[in-house]
């Protein structure tokens, strides 16, 4: 599976973090940036990271910034982007489930990271009729 991961200039350190424990485990990695410490807007990481969903060169993303929240919702405005912040395993793996996101949105800070992000990876999209009707509704909306 190939994978996204973008960053505003506060998630830098744990996207590093997190590319490695992506390659150790197997996984193609693709990275949208930044690659900088300098103040960016995490707006611009999130488009490139969406793009990439929507272009086909990645399967699912992952997007860091101070909270997880601004590029959580910047993503969400992205047709086709079903993007969850999230804070912990159970929420990453219900994400996935239930809501079939295709990209989470972590915060910096974010406990346990390797855990969320191999919960979201690897938790199948639920063949429930009513999850698949939510979800057909919400991408109804764009």
């Amino acid at each position: 599976m190939k994978i996204g991961i973008a960053n505003d200039h506060r998630g830098l350190e744990l996207k590093e973090k997190l590319k490695k424990y992506l390659h150790d485990n197997g996984y193609s990695c693709v990275d949208y940036g930044t690659n900088q410490s300098e103040s960016v807007d995490y707006v611009d990481y999130a488009v490139k990271l969406c793009n990439g969903i929507n272009n086909h060169e990645i399967e699912k993303g992952i997007l860091i910034c101070g909270t997880g929240i601004g590029m959580s919702i910047a993503a969400n405005k992205i047709n086709g982007i079903r993007c969850a912040r999230v804070c912990n395993v159970k929420e990453a793996s219900l994400a996935s489930e239930h809501n079939m996101a295709n990209v989470i949105a972590l915060a910096e800070d974010t406990q346990e990271a390797e855990n969320i992000v191999y919960a979201f990876l690897n938790t199948e999209y639920s063949t429930d009729e009513r999850h698949k009707r939510r979800v057909n509704k919400i991408m109804k909306l764009e």
